[in-house]
């Protein structure tokens, strides 16, 4: 059984046991979190949402809060003198899939 479920702007197929990272979520490693927003579910039939199925839902534990590596954002613009460099690490969460239900 697999699900499709939307958080933070991105769209995730998710099963059972699957470890997944995702944008920053609130809550403590050890804390479960339902995730509400399931727009596909494959189980013994196959159920698509228009937009959201209703009463499905996926249970995930917080494995942990991090921070992806660095990436470097360069700007330049020739014959100006304009160089600018710029490091980023967007942060995320890390989720265990517990359960799925629908």
């Amino acid at each position: 059984m697999y699900a499709v479920v939307k958080t933070g702007g991105k769209q995730y197929r998710v099963a059972q046991g699957d470890t997944i990272k995702v944008e920053k979520l609130e809550g403590d490693p050890g804390e479960m979190v339902t995730l509400s927003e399931v727009l596909l579910l494959k189980g013994d039939e196959l159920k698509i949402g228009r937009p959201l199925i209703e009463g499905a839902s996926v249970t995930a534990e917080i494995v942990g809060q991090d921070r992806h590596p660095k990436i470097l954002v360069y700007k330049y613009k020739r014959r100006k003198r304009y160089r600018r460099k710029n490091g980023h690490r967007q942060p995320y969460t890390a989720l265990k899939i517990t359960a799925i239900s629908g």
